[in-house]
């Protein structure tokens, strides 16, 4: 086999290539799987429709080719390969009315036709079936998936400057992207900083098309660069005569957020920012979906927190819960609770440990200890897995947080927030947020204002939705949290 050969099957099996087929897979084996469940279920039962097994099994695989087709439609299979981030979170709603819509279809067409009389019991049991079985059967594709060398994708870094580095920065901090940083190309670049790893300069700009070849790269992100914008804009449009994904960051990258939509004026992409204004009705149905979780969440984990505050008394002495001044929305000040994971007189040993700040050296603003001495045993499991922010399930019952929201600073950081920052309060602190999704204690404050910042000011419940889903696993795969 040639060079040229296994270069061009190489590029046919990349991650686009590799996600397609084994989503395709897990879509079929979901609806397979909620179809043989509702049949089981409704064996020998008193609902009976006019079509029996015998025909329903062999007209259900027949329509098997129409579920995939409209899923292409839904744009199911093509997202993994452009957005890093990517996630089954992100589908469910479009999984959600995919399978809504296609079983009203078929109820609508069997009713005007005539030519059969679905059970609406088993139609309703197929429908949450299949909903939880594609959900499932992708969040374990997508599993397997990234367990395959052709998952991961090589990245070019065009632009060595400030943003180019936060970007190199941000995927080496998150190994679940499987995006391989091979390094820089820039003709002037800054100097590199100490958390680049092995991360070099490969060449001027003009050598990208070079790199890209040489080492197989899938993804060429555009940062800034001190060239100028007609060299950018050549190289960016040399690069569609190559099989890569290209990630541009845009001018005032910082302010720019999902909710943003782009919009045209003769030919010229203009994105547009809609005004900071979160409606009454947008309010009270966050409020709403607080409550009904807050709820539902102490009533479920009560057991679990009383077991929770047994260990604690168990391991140390003192209360069992620690309470906290924090900066609240309005600039209203409140008391936030988390269970004790300190000994008892830890605050009076802070002065003593400031040398330890993972922060000194740098944004002296946050002040965070690696493997801190004042943690006790239990302490440090709870911290592990954020078990020990339970508790604020009571701050959201009583208006003073939110399930999701901008960190809750103590005063002490929040005095070094100042201007357009500020807006972060425009909504109550967060149990989770971008933050803890994102990085936890990895996050630089001024990053972390920022993440504040854009959430805010792109509030959506599907939003809140996809940050609680993804809550869980970010905490699973973190390492540490003090």
């Amino acid at each position: 086999m040639g060079a040229a050969e296994r270069s061009e099957r190489s590029r046919r099996h990349r991650r686009g290539w590799l996600v397609r087929r084994v989503l395709l897979a897990a879509d079929v084996v979901g609806l397979l799987g909620a179809f043989l469940v509702v049949e089981l279920l409704f064996q020998g039962s008193a609902v009976v429709d006019k079509i029996g097994i015998r025909w329903e099994a062999p007209i259900f695989i027949a329509t098997l080719p129409f579920w995939v087709v409209v899923a292409k439609v839904y744009g199911l299979y093509d997202r993994d390969e452009q957005n890093a981030e990517h996630s089954t979170a992100d589908e469910f709603p479009s999984i959600f009315h995919l399978v809504t819509a296609a079983v009203w279809l078929f109820f609508a067409f069997s009713w005007i036709t005539g030519l059969t009389d679905p059970s609406q019991a088993k139609l309703a049991a197929f429908w949450l079936l299949a909903i939880l079985g594609i959900t499932a059967s992708r969040v374990a594709g997508r599993s397997l998936a990234r367990s395959r060398p052709s998952y991961v994708q090589n990245a070019l870094i065009v632009g060595a400057g400030d943003v180019g580095q936060s970007i190199a920065r941000k995927l080496l901090n998150h190994p679940e992207y499987a995006i391989n940083v091979v390094g820089f190309v820039d003709s002037s670049p800054k100097t590199r900083r100490v958390d680049m790893a092995d991360l070099t300069v490969l060449g001027p700009l003009d050598s990208v098309l070079e790199v890209v070849r040489a080492l197989d790269v899938e993804r060429v992100i555009i940062a800034f660069s001190n060239e100028s914008h007609e060299a950018m804009l050549d190289i960016a449009r040399s690069l569609k005569d190559l099989d890569v994904q290209v990630d541009i960051v845009p001018r005032l990258f910082e302010i720019i957020g999902p909710r943003m939509h782009i919009n045209s004026i003769e030919g010229v992409s203009i994105v547009s920012i809609p005004p900071l204004r979160l409606s009454h009705s947008s309010r009270l149905l966050k409020r709403s979906f607080d409550l009904v979780m807050a709820t539902v969440g102490i009533i479920v984990l009560s057991p679990f927190l009383a077991a929770i505050a047994l260990l604690i008394k168990l391991d140390s002495s003192g209360p069992l819960l620690f309470t906290q001044l924090r900066m609240g929305a309005g600039d209203r000040k409140f008391r936030i609770y988390k269970f004790r994971t300190m000994v008892h007189d830890a605050d009076s040993q802070k002065s003593a440990l400031l040398a330890l700040n993972k922060h000194a050296n740098g944004d002296s603003r946050m002040f965070k200890i690696p493997g801190d001495p004042r943690v006790t045993r239990v302490g440090r499991f709870l911290r592990r897995y954020s078990l020990d922010e339970l508790p604020q399930l009571f701050n959201v019952l009583k208006a003073e947080m939110s399930l999701v929201g901008p960190r809750p600073l103590v005063l002490d950081e929040d005095e070094f927030v100042q201007s357009w920052a500020r807006q972060r309060l425009a909504l109550r602190p967060g149990m989770t947020g971008y933050w803890q999704i994102l990085g936890r204690t990895d996050i630089p404050f001024s990053e972390m204002v920022t993440l504040d910042y854009l959430y805010v000011t792109n509030w959506t419940l599907g939003g809140d939705l996809k940050v609680v889903a993804r809550t869980i696993p970010a905490v699973l795969r973190s390492q540490d949290a003090y």
